[in-house]
């Protein structure tokens, strides 16, 4: 079999790769079993490249974040936050479930995840390099580069989705330098089964997000079901839970700092790879400006909700999420103030391209490339910059629009001719997201948000904004915030798509219907699509020259770092990773001095406890604690329940409610957040900060029997 660049690379820098830093896809991980056994694990490595066999085949994929089978019933735990929109999507005003959690005891009580909810069973993961980049696509550059890619990218995924109630994807490796085709059984009947309350699963909410110690129950559960001939299937009475092929089985062992521990999951995206420029453009504006307007909106989001219980309902998980980013770019952006961090990156840069030049044969096949992929990202990265208030300043029904539009238009064409994103295989999740809108908006916050980003926008000068979007709502220069206010309140009034049926209704409309139609957010949706789709056609022209010098760039990289003797794993891109390290506290670099113990306990929740807001731990666990109800969850060490622990592991966003297993392929818990001082390693991996936390599975246990009474899970899940 002919080995990929890729598995070149790995085998010739095995060698030196670290335990604590990589995020390795299942196939490298025989070129890193030395360090794997090294570090502690008692399974062959080998047996972590099959996909379908223990213990991948119990790993799956929320699509945004990672969970496990852990039991033959389809159960599948995750963290809390990963279900909070489920949860709050069968919240409501006299029933919040938020608040008070939820326990389904049987099967029937269990209930409907939100619209648009799927679990990802990964059944193949296959190289398609030469078929993405042929011969003659090879040869192409700009848009006809990135249609032929997409072209290709379509067809293989036609092929691989014959086989019905699979979801099949293509996704670029090393910026495009390598293809792979996943393929994953596409389970679309997801249930609620349990999520602690608030005061458990958010504990410590946004103050103690990135921070430690942590004192956060972050663990829920959800069921994949299925047909009866066991296949996938929309929502039915009749279905039946799914039967995984394998499942994980929970520790009985609890465990001890200096262990070893893996996590296997996941990650959303990583910028290890990336250059100097986008280093600097990232920490020095978008960041900075995304800090910003997080803050505002989350403001906003409050002064508009207060008071009104239904819409703080509606608004919660979005909360939750831009809390979560605000905290991690914040967190970011201090870590690098000061930090040698771009200079290092510069000076590294510096010496790729002294290496490249100091070969003719390099110089021929990478001089040129390293020198016009740093000229493309600077200019994608100013447009970028430009355009930033201008997607904020959509009312989101608008944005709605825009996509009903370019679906009718999209679906006149033979289904393989259609845009990526709007064929017939993406229509269930276009339906989703019409019918998840109607629990999670409210016009007044609506029109509050746009409003302070239309200010921003409208500032600006002619040249700087958008035509077609200036045209499509009457923007003109010199706008009052009392005119940009009537602008939007006639708008908004224009329309009907705020109500779920005449929403609905637009999905099967046809190109005509929207071009006669007199809704306000409908029009301006039709006004501004021939602008969109020339400003569409100029972006894949560049982004097609950027995927052509871009891979030739990290082809270079790789080369450099083998001729070092440097490991090289590709960036996080929401495809299965492994990573493995150890239980480790940190006796350094705090920033208050003080080492860091490698768990917490239950001990630690009273006295942070204030009984209202983001400490508002439930009275029946506050009692448990108190007497010492700990049964057999105690650790003798500790003397108390152990309740979250850190580990040397590489983890980045998508990770939340990966599985943590063991030397033995055992579950010990859920990996759900990092350090704030560590964050920054998404771009700049530092060996000594890094620490992942986890939710310990003998705090969830504890939790559920003796606060919970979920006797039936734990029975399920082998526990007892």
């Amino acid at each position: 079999m002919k080995k990929t660049l890729l598995t070149l690379a790995v085998l010739s820098t095995a060698s030196v790769a670290y335990a604590d830093e990589g995020m390795w896809m299942p196939q490298q991980l025989p070129q890193v079993a030395k360090q794997l056994k090294a570090a502690g694990l008692q399974l062959d490595p080998k047996n972590l490249t099959k996909l379908t066999e223990f213990p991948m085949g119990a790993i799956v994929s929320l699509g945004g974040c990672s969970a496990s089978f852990v039991s033959p019933q389809g159960l599948v735990a995750t963290n809390h936050h990963c279900v909070y929109g489920s949860v709050a999507y069968n919240s409501k005003p006299g029933r919040d479930l938020l608040a008070n959690g939820f326990l389904a005891n049987t099967l029937e009580e269990e209930l409907p995840a939100q619209p648009g909810s799927r679990i990802f069973v990964t059944k193949e993961v296959n190289n398609v390099t030469d078929k993405i980049i042929d011969k003659d696509t090879a040869k192409l550059t700009g848009k006809k580069r990135v249609d032929a890619i997409e072209k290709n990218s379509k067809a293989l995924v036609s092929a691989c989705e014959k086989d019905e109630g699979h979801r099949c994807n293509v996704y670029p490796y090393y910026g495009g330098l390598e293809f792979y085709m996943i393929k994953q059984m596409e389970i679309r009947d997801v249930r609620l089964v349990h999520a602690p309350a608030e005061g458990v699963g958010k504990f410590g909410g946004d103050t103690d997000n990135w921070m430690w110690p942590r004192h956060t129950g972050d663990y829920g559960f959800y069921r994949a079901y299925v047909s009866k001939d066991g296949k996938a299937a929309d929502y039915s009475k009749d279905n039946v839970p799914y039967v995984p092929k394998h499942f994980l089985k929970l520790a009985k062992d609890g465990l001890k700092e200096g262990d070893f521990v893996m996590v296997l999951g996941y990650p959303g995206r990583t910028n290890r790879h990336r250059l100097p420029s986008e280093v600097a453009y990232t920490f020095d504006w978008n960041y900075p400006a995304f800090v910003k307007s997080s803050g505002e909106t989350l403001a906003i989001i409050a002064k508009e909700t207060a008071g009104n219980d239904d819409a703080r309902l509606k608004y919660a998980s979005q909360v939750a999420g831009i809390n979560n980013y605000y905290k991690n770019r914040q967190g970011m952006l201090d870590s690098y103030a000061g930090s040698d961090f771009l200079a290092r990156k510069t000076k590294e840069h510096e010496e790729l391209k002294a290496w490249v030049n100091s070969n003719p044969e390099r110089a021929k096949q990478f001089g040129e490339d390293l020198v016009q992929v740093e000229k493309l990202i600077a200019a994608r990265d100013a447009q970028s910059k430009q355009e930033f208030y201008l997607g904020s300043s959509f009312p989101r029904l608008l944005g709605t629009a825009r996509t009903l539009y370019r679906l009718a238009n999209e679906r006149v064409k033979p289904d393989a001719e259609r845009k990526a994103g709007f064929q017939e295989r993406d229509l269930p999740r276009f339906k989703a997201g019409v019918e998840s809108l109607e629990r999670s908006y409210v016009e007044s916050v609506d029109k509050a948000l746009v409003l302070n980003n239309l200010k921003k926008y409208a500032a600006q000068s002619k040249a700087e904004r958008n035509a077609d979007f200036d045209a499509a709502i009457d923007i003109a220069d010199n706008m009052s915030e009392a005119d940009l206010k009537a602008l939007l309140d006639k708008i908004y009034a224009g329309s009907k798509l705020a109500d779920k049926a005449a929403r609905s209704a637009w999905l099967a409309a046809k190109p005509a219907d929207f071009k006669a139609s007199d809704d306000s957010f409908i029009k301006a949706a039709v006004a501004m699509y021939d602008g969109f789709m020339k400003r569409e056609a100029e972006d894949e022209e560049l982004g097609g020259k950027i995927q052509q010098a871009y891979a030739n760039y990290m082809k270079a990289k790789i080369a450099y770092m083998t001729s070092k003797g440097q490991a090289v794993y590709p960036d996080a891109n929401s495809t299965l990773r492994v990573t493995f390290g150890k239980v480790a506290g940190r006796d350094h670099g705090t920033a208050d001095g003080l080492a860091w113990s490698a768990f917490t306990t239950v001990n630690g929740i009273p006295p942070k406890a204030t009984g209202k807001g983001e400490f508002n731990a439930p009275a029946a666990q506050l009692a448990a604690i108190k007497a010492k109800d700990f049964g057999k969850y105690v650790d003798p060490h500790l003397k108390a329940v152990p309740l979250a622990y850190l580990a040397t592991l590489d983890i980045t966003g998508g990770n939340s409610g990966s599985a943590a297993l063991n030397a033995k392929g055992e579950f010990i818990g859920l990996a759900f957040d990092g350090t704030l001082d560590s964050i920054i390693s998404d771009w700049d991996f530092n060996k000594a900060n890094t620490r992942s936390i986890q939710v310990d599975l003998r705090y969830m246990l504890w939790q559920m029997k003796h606060v919970d009474k979920a006797d039936k899970l734990i029975k399920e899940m082998g526990a007892e």
